[in-house]
């Protein structure tokens, strides 16, 4: 959505949101249409984008349909998924097509459909400077300036490569995100791909399916893994991803909360069995019936400790084992894709409020409502979306929760509750006293 003439004649606003990705689309979605909560998200791009340089084909969603922007807080809102498959006139070849996870490109279309449906939603206008003036925030974009009695950060995430590596990027090494506009370069070179991820083995499936005239002389897959491992997506690991258990591990200390995020990392970081069985159907295609071995190389458990640039122009990427002390290797390679993930963005227009702002191992403390402790009015709020996976677990970055964050934040500005969910099947804690009750 382009600035409309609305956008350009408001001055003061309930809320302003600053970057329109997932997680402040959903609360603009659950906005939408409320004459007493006036609301606009600036994000600085031209238009509308999400991972748009992963979108390789094949790729599909890790979460159900109805992780939307909406449906787990408000089905009936007209920027569910559904209403855009309705919209678009797809509803039925959607579910002829049966597909068993939705095709990741559909997705992102989705977004982009409800960023450009919302009026309310700006792009090509950047945040430069959040001040507050006693009464409310001014924003300040490179076009305006406005006030808030709230503002929203959702400014999602930046490409992550060790620091080693960032002198190399753009001469032959680049960060998977960059992957569709690099890849078509690689033909006939030996490459390693860099992380053990859903990223990373989308991008090894690829390279080693394309053509004979575009495939990589060889394609290398370094993990510090022990093995490739699924995403775990069972039932009762999913209750991870439900409201109750982010309750839970909120209010656990900070230590045990470290310590979660790391125990269960795969299910949220693990990959898809469909991505695995088809790397595996191809290597079996590639050794077996096209007897071309030297195609590939599966390298886990091993950490990249250097890569640095020989005389001869090619990348020495130095591999230490995890298990076999003292073992390490030397990986020759013309190119590296580097699939290690990504750290929250910068929030630099915040510069002016951070000495008010209370922060925990980095990131800046939230309340049960994902409201930032600050030294300021209790009615002035600093909402933070994606940035909290310290406090709020693996479902932080991921769109699971994005409605119900998007609900809690809604409720907060509304000075309401929403209706009580479903308690989840497992009792999380010992202080609920939903314990079963024996009698004799």
């Amino acid at each position: 959505m382009t600035t409309s003439g609305t956008a350009r004649q408001t001055s003061h606003l309930r809320l302003v949101g600053i970057g329109a990705g997932p997680a402040n689309l959903s609360l603009a979605a659950l906005l939408h249409g409320d004459p007493r909560q006036p609301n606009f998200f600036f994000d600085r791009k031209p238009a509308f984008t999400w991972h748009d340089d992963q979108l390789i084909t094949g790729a599909t969603l890790q979460v159900s349909i109805f992780k939307d922007l909406v449906s787990l807080s408000d089905p009936t809102n007209r920027f569910s998924f559904m209403s855009y498959l309705h919209e678009q006139g797809r509803m039925y070849h959607f579910l002829n097509a049966q597909f068993s996870s939705v095709p990741r490109t559909e997705f992102r279309n989705y977004l982009a459909w409800a960023a450009e449906s919302n009026e309310n939603v700006v792009f090509s206008e950047s945040v430069e400077r959040v001040d507050f003036d006693g009464e409310a925030f001014r924003v300040t974009t490179d076009r305006r300036q406005v006030t808030a009695d709230n503002i929203a950060v959702g400014v999602g995430t930046v490409p992550w490569v060790p620091d080693f590596a960032a002198p190399h990027l753009g001469a032959g090494q680049f960060h998977v995100s960059q992957f569709l506009s690099h890849a078509k370069e690689l033909a006939g070179r030996r490459v390693a791909v860099a992380g053990g991820g859903q990223s990373g083995a989308e991008a090894f499936l690829d390279l080693i399916s394309r053509p004979e005239s575009e495939r990589p002389a060889c394609v290398s897959w370094i993990s510090r893994r022990r093995n490739y491992f699924p995403i775990d997506d069972s039932t009762f690991t999913n209750d991870f991803y439900m409201p109750e258990y982010s309750e839970y591990f909120y209010r656990l200390s900070e230590s045990k909360r470290a310590e979660l995020n790391s125990a269960h990392i795969l299910s949220s970081d693990g990959i898809s069995e469909s991505t695995l069985r088809a790397i595996y159907q191809q290597l079996y295609r590639l050794q077996f019936i096209e007897r071309d071995e030297h195609r590939f190389g599966l390298l886990p458990n091993r950490t990249i400790v250097s890569v640095d640039r020989a005389s001869s122009g090619v990348f020495e990427v130095m591999l230490r084992h995890n298990d076999e002390s003292g073992q390490s290797q030397c990986l020759p390679v013309d190119a590296v894709v580097w699939a290690t993930g990504f750290r929250p963005a910068p929030k630099t227009f915040l510069e002016p409020l951070m000495s008010r702002i209370e922060t925990e191992n980095g990131e800046a403390r939230v309340d049960e409502d994902f409201a930032v402790s600050w030294d300021g009015p209790p009615d002035r709020n600093i909402f933070m979306q994606n940035a909290v996976r310290g406090q709020r677990g693996l479902p932080d970055v991921n769109l699971s929760l994005n409605a119900w964050r998007a609900q809690r934040i809604v409720n907060r500005l509304r000075g309401s509750s929403g209706p009580e969910l479903a308690m989840s099947f497992i009792d999380w804690s010992a202080k609920n006293g939903r314990g079963t009750q024996w009698t004799l």
